[in-house]
């Protein structure tokens, strides 16, 4: 999640495979994008104010959380009162996909985050999204944002041994049922993820 120069984040979900793709490709990215940049504004220096952060997320509930939760970031903002609203972000190709230049995989999508079918992904997706509308969910979380992991204390705690010498500062968390994550620092929490969330139980959805 890269911070602009103007303070602007830009968070991306991405699935990173097995040789790294996403370090290299976010490279590229930010590199293309600052030089058109200071090209059509004829500006030189730093178009990101620093590097991108990545946080792992376990597949399933927790992915679907992260998934509800970028949906709502002009929410949270204030520009908008519903994602739909919002022609940038992934909402809609989630919910109707584009015919051309598609950007969401959506078959990857749904079996990561464990639905039966890519039939199902529409469906579900808009009832997280007016569920967490409907509590009030539009709160910013750090754990998105700050953390190295996020996911059951398995998953939080294999990531951090597969870092190595990069999480030796870290520590496990945990700030919910089933919640962990893999942070150097206890900022505070105002509320936790809570049982109103039931419609992210994916097993039974």
């Amino acid at each position: 999640m890269p911070r602009a120069n103007r303070h602007h984040l830009v968070h991306l979900l991405v699935r990173d495979g097995a040789r790294g793709e996403i370090d290299r490709s976010l490279q590229l990215v930010a590199c293309r994008m600052g030089q058109g940049y200071n090209e059509r504004k004829g500006r030189r220096g730093a178009f990101w104010e620093d590097r991108y952060h990545a946080t792992a997320i376990e597949t399933g509930e927790h992915l679907a959380r992260c998934l509800v939760y970028i949906d709502l970031n002009m929410v949270r903002a204030g520009v908008v009162k519903h994602p739909a609203e919002w022609e940038a972000g992934g909402y809609h190709e989630i919910q109707g996909p584009s015919p051309r230049y598609r950007i969401v995989d959506r078959d990857a999508l749904a079996d990561a985050l464990w639905l039966e079918h890519v039939s199902r992904l529409a469906v579900v997706h808009a009832a997280w999204v007016d569920a967490a509308l409907r509590t009030s969910e539009q709160h910013r979380q750090p754990e998105w944002t700050e953390s190295l992991a996020v996911g059951r204390r398995e998953f939080v705690e294999r990531i951090g041994n597969e870092l190595g010498e990069r999480a030796r500062h870290r520590r496990v968390e945990g700030i919910g049922e089933e919640v962990h994550v893999l942070r150097e620092v206890s900022p505070p929490y105002s509320r936790h993820f809570g049982p109103e969330m039931g419609l992210l139980r994916l097993k039974s959805a």
